[in-house]
This record gives C-alpha cells, structure tokens and sequence, in this order.
C-alpha cells in the first residue's frame, strides 16, 4: 500500500490499480480527498503496469459528497473538477464500486467514472437542492445524459435518493455485485480491460438528450408540476435552468452556465439558511447530558392509549418502524374506526405507489387492538394519546403505572400540559416524559420530547435513540404550558386575532404569512382543524369572535364556513362579507377603533413575539439552545427552511430592529409588549441568539 495523502491510499492487484478513500465518517471529498484522488490518477496515467483503476471507499459509505464545512470558505487547489477531468478523460477504464450511498459530489464523481458498480443496498442522489444549492460538480450536466431530462428533473429538484436496483434499470450503474465489493470491482475491471470495452465517457452520451429536445414543453410542463411544492425556494429553479442548460448548449458551455447558476445560489441568503439548519437538525439530537455511555433502554414492543387521529398516527409510526405496537381504546366502535383509518391510510400509500398491498398487510399485522389496559403489561412504551385534559391524563398515568412493567417507560402526548403534574400521580416519575407528537403524528416529522423534572438520563436518551428509529426530528424540551412551539405559537395568535379587531381582515393576515412562506396563515389553519375544537355550545357567551362564529354554526372547513367560506366541492376558500361584518361588529362592541392596518405591520406583530418568547424560552432554558427552537419551527409548523427558522431569521433581520418596534407598539398600545431582557442585551451588543 501507498499513501497518497493522510486519507487516500494507493493498491495494486495484478494491473488493476485500487485508489481507496478513507475519510470517516462518510468519505466527504475534503481537500485531502481531492489531493490523494489527484496524486492517484496522475500515477494511473504515468504507469504502464496499471491497465485500469477501482475507486472504492473504506468504512460504511461511498464518497457521500461534498464537504459541507468548506463551504463558504475559499477552497484549496485540487479543485474537485480538475479531479473529476482527470478520471473522465484518462486512457484507463475508472471504475467506481459503491457501498452505502453515493450523494451530491460522490455521486458527480462516480459519474465521470467510465463505469459503475454497486452492492444491493447502495443509494444514489443529488441532495443538494436541500441546501439551498444545485449539484455543481457536472450533476445537472452529466445526470440527464444517463437517465434522461424527466428523471434527473425528478432527482435533482426533488433531491431524494434512488435504490440500486433503480439505478441499474435507469443505466446510473452497470452492475449489481454480491459478496466483496472490492473484489468483485477489480474482476469487473478486469473483464473490461479483457474485451477491450470502449470507455463510456458520460460527457459524451448525446441520445437522452436529443430526446428532451424534441419535447419543446418539457420544461415548463415540469415547472408547473412542482410550483406547489418548491414555492419561496430559489435552489429548485436554479436545478430546472442549469438542466435546460444540459439540452440546449454544448457539454462545456452547459458546465459553465451550471457553475454561473451554482455561485449565484452559494452566495444567497437561502443557501446560508438551509446549510445552518442542516447542522442545526443534526445538533438537536445532541443532549448536554446524554452521551454514548448512557444506558439505553431496549424498546421492542410498544402500546399506545387512544385510537383517534393522534393515536393511530402514532401507531403507524412504530408499524412503520417494524415494532409491534398494541392500540387499546375505550370502547370497540372507536378501535374498529381507528384500525380502519389506519387501514385507509396504508392504502392509500400503496395506491400511490409508495409500497406494495404485501407491505400493507406486514404493517397491519404489527398493529393488534385492544379494549383492555392490561395488554399494556408487557409494552416497552406506552404512549397516551387521550384528550387534552389534565385530570383524564392524570386518571390515565394512575391506572399505567399501576398495569405496566417496572421499567415501562410511559409516555405523554400532551401538547400543553405539565408533564410534572403527570409523573407526580405515579411511583415511577423518572420513567415519565412527553412525547409530543404532530398531526397527522404517521407524517409529520417533529418530536418535541419533554424532560420532566424526574425523568432519568437512561430514559431520555432511549426516547431520543426511538424517535431517530422512527425516522422523527427529535428536539428535547423543558416543561412549561405548550413547551416551545406551542407556546411561541400563542404569540401569533394572540397578534392575529387582534390584527383582525384593530382594522386587518383574516385574509390581509393570511396573505401576509402566506408570502412570507408559511404553507397556509392563521386564519385558514384555524378553519382547517376546526373552530369548535374545545369549544361547548353550552357555556359559549360570544366572548371572542371565534365563539361568535362557532355560535352561527361556522365551525370551519367541516361545515363549509368559519372565518372564510368554502366550496362544497372543492373546498376552496373565498373572504366572506357576513365575516367583514361579524368582526366590525364584536370590534365596535369592544370599543376598538379600526384603523388601516400595513402589511408590514402584519408580518413585524406576527413574528416578532414569536422571536420575542423565543428568547424568554431560551432564557428559562425550555429549550436548550436557539437552533432548538428553529429545529421544532421548520418541522412543526412550516417555518420556511430557506428562512432557517424563526432564531436564525431574527438574526438576520436584525434584532435592534425587533427592540425598535417593540418599544413603537408598548407606547401606542400601554402595555403587552413587555421585552425579553436576552433580546435586548444582544440587540445593545450587536449580537445575535446564535453567536454562542
């Protein structure tokens, strides 16, 4: 074996040479990548024993991309394309055996490879649109010329991963290998040089291409496919140019109209935003107490109280996850309506091609029902998913504590309560947490787990270990009313329904939020869960003005009318006079003067109590740190990630700012605005919550 460099070596096996890339933990192409990848394929070329080249990977990955943490910095000399230049144009056949996944950058090299291999289990993507960036090492050059325009589109703008086998029937790779990858890449590579078999330079590659052109709609077809799902963001029209730079110009002109596109996209604020909440989600999982060493309990089999929305979503997850789950309801009529939306709900995912009827059936049969809590006694975790009420959970936690295992550990779904107040009913308050899961809970990514006072290091980081197996963004929090998000929440809220009393109109509110990148507004959102959750036609006085609607039988969607109307048919939604009307009315009953309300004014009262709590949060250390909080925003509630979450948006909107218009409304309004002492400490200091 030869060094190259401190993390690439050089092999030889008969005339087949191995460059081998050992950079844990996933071989990301850093500068000594680049230096040993180089310093390799110029030995290739220059040595006439060597008759063709494996690159392969030590370690659980193939070269997973770029490295992230060089980004923004200057890059040093080898660049990664004069790399890439050298394997794609050399004399000798570059074969690339891939384990694990090949993505972004690792995936670009691998294509300038002349051939590719994989084992089974191998994945293939070009994720970058995730970070605000495109594939800017000849991905949206070379991808299309493989697989054609429509799947590159797909891969690229969407940025998920394809399977092998995918990538085998789509040409990505020319061969699917069993048993040691190494070994089974030098016979290939020796077979090629064996036959003589031309190298397949992917730059080349011309009849995909010829076919986009013929389809002269292609693109915009394309465009409006996806304007739902890529609204705000500037990466994924970026991705759709530099690809139609692909068919439209020559290979080389199409590789400088991609990097023209790349650094504009690098040098964005959107780019800045999705690269730091990419770390941020990865940090979240991180508790400062919590380290590898902490005993972890084994959690194989679990329970979940209440098959209602919450609770059935919440069972699908460990369906999803292969450990059996147990659901127990009061009564059959509501287990029976549970199961089968479940039901619907897994089959409808098969209808859309997401897996088989065969994986529908495995799923079910994970999840069992039942009418008694003592089917509980064996369970690992029990989940409760019961009403929001304090005394039904406390009555619930008694019955639990008293039917499961000594080392259960039992679970809360609240989404306000004390968890404290919870554990305090049993004689296990270490094994008690929050579990807070997001509807629809089978969807939705966040998990706020909430640490109660008691709860015990072994138990938090076993719920942590669980939510990652389960494929959730886990975020620990502290105890208090609606924990973070929905405490942050409560600032809008309390804002928005306000806004409406002093002169806005719910859709003036909608809209404001809707352009600032939320997927629905207040208002709207309010509609859609449905204004009578919590409310009793028998106590209701018209006390507010959603009691006033749910009064006159506007309780949202459901009924095809609260703050907005709604088309029977097709549900859509249109501003309501009688609407304009009922909050005139309630405001003159207030004494409240209507006045012109700004949009800007919209969007600083809708947010700037949100930043405001936030730092009131940080302060009592609810949540650990502010990419915390920016974690559970952008999972939870549709806080734009190319606007990195409300924290990070803060700091660069400028936090003095937020100060200025907080000390505008205290003085209009008297009272209301009381500001954090954090906010304006780091306003005064031109600091921001994220500079540590």
């Amino acid at each position: 074996m030869t060094v190259l460099s401190d993390i690439v070596s050089w092999e030889q096996r008969g005339a087949i040479a191995l460059l081998v890339v050992d950079n844990p933990p996933v071989n990301a192409l850093s500068h000594g990548v680049r230096v040993g990848l180089l310093e390799g394929m110029k030995r290739v070329q220059a040595d006439e024993s060597v008759a063709a080249v494996v690159l392969v990977c030590r370690g659980r990955t193939f070269i997973a991309g770029a490295d992230i943490r060089e980004f923004g910095k200057p890059r040093k000399d080898p660049q990664t394309n004069e790399v890439r230049d050298l394997m794609e144009n050399g004399s000798k056949p570059v074969v690339a055996a891939i384990h694990g996944t090949a993505l972004g950058g690792g995936l670009e090299t691998a294509m300038t490879c002349h051939f590719r291999v994989a084992v089974e289990s191998a994945r293939f993507g070009l994720p970058e649109v995730k970070l605000g960036i495109l594939p800017g090492g000849g991905g949206t050059q070379r991808l299309p010329r493989i697989l054609g325009v429509p799947k590159a589109l797909e891969m690229i703008v969407g940025g998920e991963p394809i399977s092998a086998a995918e990538a085998l029937a789509a040409g990505l790779i020319d061969e699917i290998v069993d048993g040691d990858l190494t070994e089974n890449a030098v016979a290939f590579a020796e077979k090629m040089v064996a036959e003589e078999r031309p190298l397949k330079r992917v730059r080349d590659l011309e009849a995909k291409i010829e076919e986009a052109r013929r389809q002269p709609g292609l693109f915009d077809e394309y465009r409006r496919k996806v304007a739902r799902k890529t609204r705000g963001f500037v990466a994924p029209e970026h991705c759709v140019r530099a690809i139609e730079a692909a068919v439209k110009l020559p290979f080389d002109e199409g590789l400088a109209r991609e990097a023209e596109l790349s650094a504009e996209l690098h040098a964005g604020d959107q780019s800045t935003a999705q690269r730091y909440y990419f770390f941020a989600e990865r940090q979240a999982r991180k508790f400062s107490d919590i380290d590898r060493d902490t005993t972890r309990l084994s959690i194989e089999r679990a329970g979940v109280l209440g098959a209602g929305t919450m609770g059935g979503g919440i069972a699908m997850n460990f369906a999803n996850a292969g450990i059996p789950v147990t659901i127990v309801e009061a009564n059959q009529d509501n287990l029976d309506r549970g199961l089968s939306t479940i039901r619907k709900n897994y089959e409808r995912s098969a209808s859309r091609g997401r897996f088989s009827a065969e994986e529908v059936e495995r799923r079910m049969g994970l999840i069992t029902g039942d009418l008694d809590l003592g089917a509980f006694a064996d369970k690992d975790i029990v989940v409760e998913a019961v009403f929001e009420n304090m005394d039904l959970k406390k009555k619930v936690f008694v019955q639990l504590d008293d039917l499961c295992a000594s080392n259960a550990i039992l679970a809360s779904n609240a989404s306000y309560l004390d968890i404290d107040e919870i554990a305090a009913v049993t004689a296990r308050p270490s094994s008690v947490l929050g579990t807070h899961f997001f509807s629809p809970a089978n969807v939705m990514k966040l998990v706020e787990i909430v640490r109660g006072a008691e709860t015990s290091r072994s138990v938090l980081a076993s719920v942590i270990d669980l939510a990652l197996r389960l494929e959730k963004v886990p975020v620990v929090v502290g105890v208090c009313h609606g924990f973070v998000g929905n405490r942050m929440l409560a600032q809008r809220r309390a804002q928005a329904d306000r806004l409406i009393l002093e002169g806005a109109l719910p859709w003036d509110v909608d809209q404001v939020l809707y352009d600032f990148g939320l997927p629905m507004g207040h208002f709207a959102m309010s509609d859609l869960a449905g204004l009578d959750i919590g409310w009793d036609r028998e106590t209701s006085a018209g006390r507010t003005l959603r009691e006033v609607l749910c009064e006159r039988g506007r309780f949202g969607q459901k009924s095809g009318a609260g703050y907005y109307t709604y088309d029977t048919a097709t549900r859509k939604s249109s501003p309501d006079a009688e609407v304009e009307e009922l909050i005139a009315r309630f405001a003159a009953d207030q004494g409240i003067e209507r006045r012109e309300v700004s949009n800007e004014e919209i969007l600083q009262r809708c947010t700037y109590p949100m930043i405001n709590e936030g730092a009131k949060i940080l302060e009592e250390g609810i949540a650990q740190r502010a990419s915390d909080i920016d974690v559970i925003w952008v999972n939870g509630y549709g806080w734009p990630r190319y606007r990195g979450g409300p924290m990070w948006w803060a700091d660069h909107h400028g936090l003095d700012r937020i100060v200025a218009a907080y000390e505008t409304f205290a003085a209009r309004d008297r009272g209301g605005w009381e500001i954090a002492s954090s906010l304006t400490r780091l306003a005064s200091a031109g600091r921001g919550f994220l500079d540590g």
